[in-house]
């Protein structure tokens, strides 16, 4: 007792805040607890709310969330191919747990960071509320709803995603992300309490700025002691500071606290240091509420004609867009399997990633933050319009599986992005709120406006709209656009709404926009209401744009992914980006293309297995030497050879005005063909000049000089044995190969990972390579792959990468594509060694063994 009374004294004097501090520290209780295990589910075929709730689950199937039930299913042709040829439905799920403290002394809420979509809830038959949008956060106080005479508590979630078919890519369907019980003193900070800015940085100090909202649900005022300690990447203390409040009964106030961290360790692309506010709320000696707040210290500038800045330093964004799915575990992507993606697009060069075209989970923004990888974190892909899920633009299918969000914006579409903000915004990952993606396809006045398209043919532009510059000066636009007859919603007043409420959240990060129309966009007002103009696919429109507009920021928010985006870039001071569609191949945007379920990645696949693309990109983006092979059939290339000098050149303009064949990035990695084949060799490469060898023959140089869009090409008759690449000058000579393979032998078979945490969560990836009698890897023969699993972990599944394979993912055996296959294994809660067989036919099995720990 008389320790604690010195405490006492110490903290209100203020002469020892760390005594304080630590004479508490043994009270804090855990604020929050993972709710993903133990639930039931099951599917169900009415979309009628169910009534009689709790409802009898002991039938239901038993499920651990995350959970996506569209990826257990089969692909099959009566589905979509714009969500990706896979079925949406009605599912129920229910959990039942123990009240976790006295209601009367507690506050307790349950966080959903994801559901798609359409979902309601309740709490022991009582409705909690609704939550139609799939991408946004959501949380309910489950407090007067808790059982108080010990008997368990039951939570019931309807997802209705019947409308299968609302969406343009891949959603999933079901609890999909992570959910958290979160329980906490009747004082407490409430969910995404705290804001975190570092307004002044230099070298020696950066000034902290930590708002913190408090809530009393007592039924009396309260006083208490808010203090906030921030710790460093290692758990050294840095900084600290504490203050007395008084707060009334059922008020919540907003506290604003600054601490200085001295001689800072800045957050950027190659050293993401990360920093926590650990901020408690102390009462009468004890710890009632303890809440985290990770945070990097870094300072970000955007400037017309100059670009983007991090931490002083002129910075390109060398970014891809992504859509949220992880191939074969849908969209109830474990964090291992982001960070094995992130990692293949980080070491090609990326550092940046936009969200296409909805927020993604607080993990994948937490991975971003520890890799060093920039956010444009995008809010939607409609506003007042629908667009057309199957042939995109604007609607032109009215039937009841394609409607989408456009149906709930106007109702929430404050709420779904203020909750998205409060989430998300002390991630310094996190650099651009967009708003919105290529929302004027369905403003159809817009496309009018610029006289390439009819007005009786909107589905087509008259002449070249994505080649040609604009066709009349801004005035002219605006006289044309003033005169088109509106619909009720005009798309410049909603993007203003729009942008207001991000700045009343946060000004320290600009807000963009996708602009697709962007001529039209900057004379109406829409490109107005942002801070930054991002143009989509029309490059050849930013010369226009800034001579007509200098002091607007513009740049690139979605591009194909060709050298000629990337020289947009290098050759306009003030455009700093790019994001090209996209990094990784997504399921979807495949409308009678059955049986393609998939594609568009330009550097990985859908089983995140490289494509050239990543050996392309890797060449511009990083400054080692790098030197890759790609080959095609000349007669599926893009290219014809030409007569007299035997170089390749593009069959048509289009291809030119890309930077080279829009198709280069389908090269395949192997030199397999007939004898005599005309083979289109392509060479990825950041060398001056490259020699082509065939055999030990050489075949000539390429330079860089000759290679516009830097891919040094040849046209070599096919004879089998080896091609290689020579490049480097005296002391940085490198080289590489690409052998004819023989019919495989035997096959690799390596994994990611040795060893997992025994969490239930931690995931290896294991893959299986065909080779040669030489050890090459063979891309031009398949078999028939079967995994088994001994021990404690569980298959998430199989996949090969090919956007055709329409094998079941959650399988254990498939035919390989290109040679190889991939499969996912997951630990369980349970220690112990686990052996992963893969067998083919024909060939000698392979084992491998992980342990988890």
């Amino acid at each position: 007792m008389k320790t604690n009374k010195i405490a006492r004294w110490l903290c209100l004097t203020g002469l020892a805040l760390f005594a304080c501090i630590s004479a508490v520290q043994a009270s804090v209780v855990k604020r929050q607890v993972d709710f993903n295990f133990d639930w039931k589910f099951t599917l169900v075929n009415d979309t009628a709310l169910p009534k009689n709730l709790p409802l009898n689950d002991s039938g239901w199937r038993d499920v651990r969330l995350p959970h996506d039930w569209s990826v257990e299913a089969s692909f099959a042709e009566k589905w979509e191919g714009a969500t990706g040829y896979l079925p949406g439905g009605v599912g129920i799920y229910q959990k039942h747990f123990a009240t976790p403290a006295d209601p009367n002394n507690t506050t307790t809420y349950v966080l959903f960071d994801g559901v798609y979509n359409n979902a309601t809830y309740w709490l022991n038959g009582q409705r909690l509320g609704e939550n139609p949008y799939g991408y946004s956060p959501v949380y309910w106080d489950l407090t007067d709803k808790l059982k108080t005479d010990g008997s368990q508590n039951v939570l019931t979630v309807h997802v209705d995603h019947s409308r299968y078919v609302d969406s343009r890519w891949y959603t999933g369907s079901g609890i999909y992300r992570n959910v958290k019980l979160v329980t906490v003193d009747k004082l407490h900070i409430p969910v995404w309490g705290t804001f975190v800015t570092t307004p002044e940085i230099s070298n020696e100090k950066a000034r902290v700025n930590i708002k913190v909202n408090v809530t009393n649900q007592n039924s009396r005022r309260a006083s208490f002691l808010l203090n906030t300690q921030i710790v460093d990447g290692s758990g050294q203390h840095v900084a600290e500071v504490s203050k007395k409040y008084r707060l009334s009964s059922q008020k919540t106030k907003e506290i604003e606290q600054e601490l200085n961290v001295f001689e800072p360790k800045l957050w950027d692309t190659e050293t993401p240091n990360l920093y926590t506010a650990i901020t408690r709320v102390i009462r009468d000696d004890k710890v009632v509420d303890q809440y985290e707040t990770r945070f990097g210290i870094r300072d970000i500038k955007f400037e017309a004609g100059k670009g983007f800045f991090l931490n002083g330093k002129p910075t390109f964004m060398k970014g891809v867009s992504l859509h949220h799915d992880g191939g074969l575990v849908g969209a109830a992507v474990p964090k291992g399997v982001w960070q094995r993606r992130l990692q293949m697009l980080k070491d090609g060069g990326v550092n940046a990633i936009r969200t296409a075209h909805n927020p993604f989970s607080k993990e994948f923004l937490q991975l971003c933050d520890e890799m060093g990888i920039l956010v444009q974190n995008e809010f939607f892909d409609e506003f007042d319009y629908p667009k057309d899920k199957r042939l995109n633009k604007h609607d032109r299918h009215d039937d009841y599986i394609s409607r989408g969000y456009d149906r709930h914006f106007q109702k929430w579409n404050k709420s779904d992005l203020t909750r998205t903000m409060l989430r998300d915004r002390n991630h310094p990952s996190v650099v651009q709120w967009s708003i919105g993606n290529e929302i004027e396809w369905t403003y159809l006045n817009y496309r009018y406006v610029t006289g390439y398209w009819d007005p009786n043919k909107p589905e087509k532009a008259n002449s070249n709209f994505w080649g040609g510059q604009p066709k009349f000066s801004p005035e002219e636009l605006k006289k044309r656009y003033d005169e088109t007859p509106k619909n009720e919603y005009l798309l410049h007043e909603t993007a203003q709404k729009l942008a207001k409420w991000t700045r009343e959240l946060d000004t320290t990060r600009p807000v963009t926009t996708n602009m697709i129309i962007p001529q039209v966009s900057m004379v109406t007002g829409y490109a107005d209401a942002v801070d930054i103009a991002g143009f989509s696919y029309r490059n050849i429109t930013i010369p226009w744009a800034q001579k007509h507009f200098p002091d607007k920021l513009i740049t690139i928010n979605e591009n194909p992914g060709v050298w000629g985006d990337w020289l947009q870039v290098l050759e306009n001071p003030g455009v700093f980006s790019i994001f090209m569609w996209t990094g990784i191949d997504y399921m979807g945007e495949r409308h009678n293309k059955w049986p393609e379920k998939s594609g568009w990645g330009d550097m990985l696949d859908l089983a995140g297995f490289k494509r050239q693309g990543w050996n392309y990109f890797k060449s511009i983006w990083v400054d080692t030497p790098h030197l890759s092979i790609g080959t095609l059939p000349i007669a599926k290339s893009g290219f014809k050879k030409d007569p007299l000098s035997g170089f390749a050149l593009p069959k048509s303009k289009s291809d030119s005005a890309w930077g080279g064949s829009y198709k280069w990035r389908q090269s395949e990695m192997h030199w397999n063909y007939q004898q005599g084949e005309e083979v289109l060799v392509e060479v990825a490469s950041n060398h001056a000049q490259v020699e082509l060898l065939l055999n030990g023959r050489s075949l000539g140089y390429r330079s860089m000089s000759e290679s516009g869009n830097r891919i040094m090409r040849w046209v070599v008759p096919f004879e089998a044995g080896t091609l290689t690449a020579k490049a480097g000058l005296k002391g940085q000579e490198q080289e590489v190969h690409l052998a004819t393979t023989t019919k495989p032998v035997a096959f690799t078979f390596t994994t990611d990972k040795t060893e997992l945490k025994a969490d239930a969560y931690d995931v290896a990836h294991l893959v299986v390579q065909l080779r040669d009698k030489r050890g090459n890897a063979v891309k031009v023969a398949d078999t028939h792959v079967t995994f088994t699993i001994e021990g404690p972990a569980k298959l998430l599944g199989v996949d090969n990468g090919a956007p055709d394979n329409i094998q079941d993912f959650q399988a254990n055996s498939l035919d390989t594509d290109q040679g190889r296959a991939l499969a996912i294994i997951q630990s369980t809660k349970q220690a112990g060694p686990v052996t992963i067989t893969a067998s083919a036919k024909g060939l000698a099995e392979q084992k491998i063994t992980i342990d988890i720990k």
